[in-house]
């Protein structure tokens, strides 16, 4: 738990700093301190120590915007700057975000609270603010051009508005989208119900779909990517950098996912089957929800999923679209199914030592092999469980439900121990013939033939 106080004195936050450097001294004696976080780990929810109380969120591998209260008005600043993040261990990527990272903080405020964002502008070209899916005032809007001029870099706007509804929504430039946006400028907005007790869930987890094109050796995003993107990220994590998320057995869960990515994504729970319960439009009402295990989530929508954690394990939780789950994937790599290569590796080894003949039966063993990367790059599949090597990357993390988690215990409980005979096991007796029909003689019937083990085929 980290209160205001703490996040501010850094106490509780590696990585912590204030600055005011695109604004006079006197100009920022008027203005909420700027508070910057660099490290990538899932920070421990901000608990409300003024204002109206609510339940906090928790980001996954992010964290929430301190406010101040003044004169009745819940007041942020958010600072749009170059950030370097690392997308796991290994592999550095330099974007643009909010206050140190991309995404940027969450904000998390009340229905009915009056909302001052301040936005001071550190990029190399004007920007706004679009408050995705917001009720207010037009001018508030954030499109540049239409409702207010681009905010030049030096420059601080504010913008203030009522929080109408509870909801979950987004916030994200409108200018310049298709460099601010694939450079990463995004983030999380949530405005809790007045009631404390309406919707409550023990754990409720949020995080932004994205996703960059960074060549092999690179660090900074191809904008001008329309679909062949590399790098699918929750959070702008890959696994195995991105963190479980820890649950106490029995907890109501609920994952809010927005989608600021170039396509959609079916997302896909192990063990557990959830209920739709939010949109970015609002709640949905108790008779129209409907289980899934997996759903769809479109550009530029929110889904809120809730679930009963009541089977303990470590359960996956990705991103069902098979190519999301692997890291800097190669769009131009040839299927070498079937191909026996021997020859012709043994030929290119004579030109080129280290080459390896990869893909013949499958690519499962480039999780394994410790092949050599350009600097600042991640191999397709990595990460290890307690069974081996995971063969993920991309948007792919784990459910961890323990009994015994206290309620704001978020740490990794570690792999998870299985009660005896609960684990797929290995066959070791001989297998019993298999019996299949393989041809139909002229009287109609049909001939049986039986396949021994170690057997070929007969087609």
């Amino acid at each position: 738990m980290v209160s205001r106080r703490d996040f501010l004195k850094g106490a509780s936050l590696a990585g912590v700093a204030a600055t005011a450097a695109t604004v006079s001294k006197v100009a920022m004696a008027a203005l909420p301190e700027i508070v910057s976080v660099s490290d990538a780990e899932t920070q421990a929810p901000l608990m409300p120590d003024n204002g109206r109380p609510y339940n906090p969120v928790v980001t996954l591998n992010g964290w929430t915007l301190p406010w101040r209260m003044r004169n009745g008005v819940k007041e942020f600043h958010l600072v749009a700057e170059p950030v370097v993040r690392e997308l796991a261990p290994g592999m550095k990527a330099h974007l643009w975000g909010y206050n140190g990272q991309s995404p940027g903080p969450t904000i998390e405020v009340v229905e009915g609270d009056r909302v001052r964002i301040y936005v001071t502008n550190r990029l190399p070209e004007h920007t706004s603010m679009h408050w995705h899916g917001q009720r207010l005032p037009n001018g508030m809007d954030g499109v540049t051009g239409l409702t207010q001029p681009g905010i030049k870099p030096g420059k601080t706007f504010a913008y203030e508005f009522v929080a109408q509804r509870a909801g979950t929504f987004m916030y994200h430039p409108h200018a310049d989208e298709m460099t601010q946006m694939a450079m990463g400028m995004m983030g999380f907005w949530v405005t809790h119900p007045k009631n404390p007790a309406t919707m409550a869930v023990d754990r409720d987890f949020v995080f932004l779909i994205n996703a960059y094109d960074i060549d092999p050796g690179a660090y900074t995003p191809r904008i001008n990517t329309m679909l062949d993107f590399n790098l699918w990220t929750f959070n702008s994590r890959v696994f195995p950098g991105i963190s479980p998320m820890v649950v106490n057995q029995g907890d109501r869960v609920r994952i809010r996912v927005g989608n600021l990515s170039m396509t959609n994504h079916p997302i896909h729970i192990h063990g557990h089957e959830f209920m739709v319960t939010g949109t970015d439009g609002g709640w949905v009402p108790p008779t129209a929800r409907w289980p899934e295990v997996t759903t769809d989530i479109a550009v530029g929508q929110m889904r809120a999923l809730e679930f009963k954690a009541d089977a303990p394990g470590d359960w996956a939780f990705h991103c069902h679209k098979s190519h999301h789950t692997m890291n800097a994937m190669g769009h131009d790599v040839p299927t070498m199914l079937g191909v026996d290569q021997r020859d012709l590796k043994q030929q290119l080894q004579g030109l080129l030592p280290d080459y390896m003949a990869m893909g013949q039966h499958g690519m499962a063993n480039m999780a394994e092999m410790q092949m050599p990367l350009p600097d600042n790059t991640l191999p397709m599949m990595s990460g290890q469980g307690q069974f081996g090597g995971v063969e993920m990357g991309g948007m792919f993390t784990t459910v961890k439900i323990r009994k015994g988690i206290a309620k704001h215990d978020y740490r990794d409980p570690g792999h998870y121990q299985h009660p005896a005979g609960t684990v797929a096991w290995e066959v070791e007796n001989d297998l019993p013939p298999v019996e299949r029909p393989a041809d139909t003689d002229a009287e109609g019937g049909v001939e049986v033939q039986v396949r021994k083990p170690g057997d070929h085929m007969q087609h």
